[in-house]
């Protein structure tokens, strides 16, 4: 495939990005006299609490990389501010619109009524400008969440904030101070170029391929023909084993709480404190690798919800989840917070010290990881010969469209496609115009538990149907689908690529319990997802399919239900379903509660749920771009 990208005098490569934002921005800054505003745009957000609030959503000028740009703001923030809320009280939330498009604010994580999750064109129609829709719902949890917008691009370009609930009775735990910790990713680009780029070439921001070089290094480790036949296996595929991130450091600043590496966000402690630190997840594209050196953390929540807890060196959070870790700081003044993306692009960093101005060093990036035959779901085939098959068993696909620009008219097969991304007008009926809702909102026409291709039964006895009756064997001639696993696994107790046997103590979902008594009761019903995409065509869905071709999966209120997962694909999927925690099922008597899962490549897993509130949920991806791609479904609860 030809290269599309610019050359590296034109876009810098990930090495001199991240020195010059994380180690020179601030002298270029102080330079040019931007280092006031830049630390002012980027500063962290203020707190504030109740159970009334009044939030304003508006465009706001920005400055993360020393290029102004228009970020989208809840009341002048970026990050939006920290909402305390109590448990047992109602709140009441008042948003107004400042912007020229609709908005909304999706709760995320948070059991509420459907009318009020916050999904324009399934839940609502979406905040229109220059009008104010009131939130209005009980708070019925504790814990640490986090709330983004659902229109549009808006998370990425600045619409996201924490959300804290404290308990009405006392935590489990002890702890001195209380921080949040919010990562994220921020892009100089349009969101909209973006996903041009990655159309016309899937690992456009990839600036990690192998080169002769890495062959050289390889066959002195595997030997000249096992190197030799890897790429050759990997170029039949038409895939790079490189791909980890589809948008990376080459675009991406990574931050904390709104700062970048250079700015440094710092918490004060005092020696033999304990710390409480709130980490959350509210990237658009970007999974971390999060560690303290010098540091021992104590897990105490995931996704919101209590868990047994566990001491560990370093933990992996995927998009939109959450991890409550407890660290006591005792030998040094200062402790840098290292948040490295997955695909060792670029890095996120904070400071804990003992008084402002110290910092700790920062630690060097660990190696990239790569992908294997078990990340394509291949992991006990026998490789021999198979340089020469075709294995996505799709037709070659057809030459990339070209880019298209800021005020492009968009084609249908660029468009996103979820609901609410119509770009025109919201129909009277409350869904999006030109976009039938029918398929959001009604019955399929065949239902799950029926006899239909690629039944089976799970040793619960438990009948597990496709949720589109689609024999899998089918999808590898499905266009929307370059890779099919014929070898999934069970991998909730391997940390993921890049971390498994690098020497820490890493956090797996196999480790985590909850501590609260769990719901064990067996579901009555399991339905299977088959994760898809296509990476050169850059497509994603559900069962090769994207939203608009989909239906609903319905549900009966009060019934409990399994999904199981089986990703396809070479990408790690951070699965979210909207009004409900489920129990990831890792083994354990005390399953953890979690709101998202982040999916191995090749990996096969299962949650459980009991639909106890109706109405229609999101059920996605959180890949922002893999969502608006069509990586989107409907649960219809009734």
């Amino acid at each position: 495939m030809t290269d599309l990208r610019p050359r590296p005098d034109a876009l810098l490569l990930p090495n001199r990005r991240r020195f010059v934002q994380g180690l020179a921005v601030v002298g270029g800054l102080a330079t040019t006299g931007l280092l006031g505003s830049a630390r002012a745009a980027a500063s962290a957000p203020a707190t504030v609490t109740g159970d009334r609030f009044d939030l304003t959503i508006g465009p706001q000028p920005i400055n993360i990389t020393g290029r102004p740009r228009i970020a989208t703001a809840v009341n002048g923030s970026v990050p939006a501010p920290i909402l305390r809320f109590r448990e047992g009280d109602e709140v009441t939330i008042n948003v107004t619109n400042h912007l020229d498009e609709p908005t909304s604010i999706h709760w995320h994580g948070v059991k509420l009524p459907n009318p009020m999750d916050g999904v324009p064109g399934l839940t609502f129609k979406g905040v229109m400008p220059g009008e104010t829709f009131t939130y209005r719902f009980p708070i019925i949890q504790s814990g640490t969440y986090w709330y983004h917008s659902h229109s549009g691009m808006q998370e990425q370009t600045g619409l996201y904030g924490p959300l804290i609930f404290e308990p009405r009775l006392k935590e489990s735990y002890a702890f001195d101070r209380d921080y949040v910790v919010m990562l994220s990713d921020w892009t100089d680009e349009d969101p909209m170029t973006v996903v041009a780029n990655l159309k016309q070439q899937g690992d456009y921001y990839n600036y990690g391929q192998r080169t002769l070089g890495t062959f050289v290094g390889d066959a002195k480790r595997m030997g000249l023909g096992p190197a030799i036949q890897d790429r050759l296996m990997w170029g039949n595929m038409r895939m790079s084993p490189t791909d980890i991130m589809d948008v990376t450091g080459s675009t991406y600043t990574f931050l904390v709480n709104g700062q970048p590496p250079a700015a440094n966000w710092t918490g004060l402690f005092a020696k033999g404190e304990r710390i409480r630190l709130r980490f959350i997840n509210g990237s658009s594209m970007s999974t971390f690798d999060v560690r303290i050196p010098g540091l021992m953390m104590t897990v105490v929540q995931a996704d919101g919800t209590d868990v047994e807890p566990i001491d560990i060196e370093e933990f992996r959070i995927g998009v939109a989840e959450t991890y409550d870790v407890i660290v006591t700081p005792k030998d040094a003044d200062a402790y840098t917070i290292f948040a490295q993306a997955q695909d060792r692009s670029g890095f996120a960093r904070a400071t804990l010290a003992s008084r402002e101005g110290l910092a700790a060093a920062v630690p060097p990036m660990d190696p990239r990881p790569m992908r294997s035959m078990t990340d394509m779901g291949m992991g006990s085939m026998n490789m021999e010969g198979m340089s020469d098959m075709d294995m996505s068993g799709s037709p070659s696909p057809p030459p990339p469209k070209p880019a298209a620009m800021p005020g492009m008219d968009m084609s249908r097969g660029n468009m996103p496609d979820m609901p609410g991304m119509s770009p025109t007008p919201p129909t009277s009926n409350g869904g999006m115009g030109g976009m039938d809702m029918s398929k959001g909102t009604e019955p399929m026409a065949a239902m799950p538990g029926m006899s239909m291709p690629g039944m089976t039964t799970t040793p619960d006895s438990v009948p597990v149907s496709n949720a589109d009756g689609v024999d899998p064997m089918t999808l590898k001639d499905n266009p929307a689908v370059d890779n099919v696993a014929t070898d999934t696994k069970n991998r909730l107790a391997e940390a993921g690529d890049g971390l498994d046997g690098n020497g820490r103590r890493v956090l797996t979902y196999a480790d985590l319990g909850a501590l609260a008594k769990s719901d064990n009761a067996a579901p009555t019903r399991a339905i299977e997802f088959h994760l898809t995409g296509n990476m050169e065509r850059w497509m994603w869905g559900f069962d090769g399919k994207k939203f608009s071709q989909s239906g609903p999966i319905k549900v009966k209120l009060g019934e409990r239900v399994r999904f199981t997962l089986i990703n396809d694909t070479m990408m790690e999927h951070p699965i979210h379903l909207h009004g409900f925690l489920f129990q990831v099922e890792n083994g354990k008597d005390n399953p953890p509660f979690k709101h998202t899962v982040n999916v191995k490549p090749g990996e096969k897993m299962s949650f459980v749920f009991t639909a106890d509130t109706p109405g229609n949920w999101a059920f996605h991806c959180h890949l922002l771009y893999h969502m608006e791609m069509g990586m989107f479904r409907t649960v219809v609860v009734s």
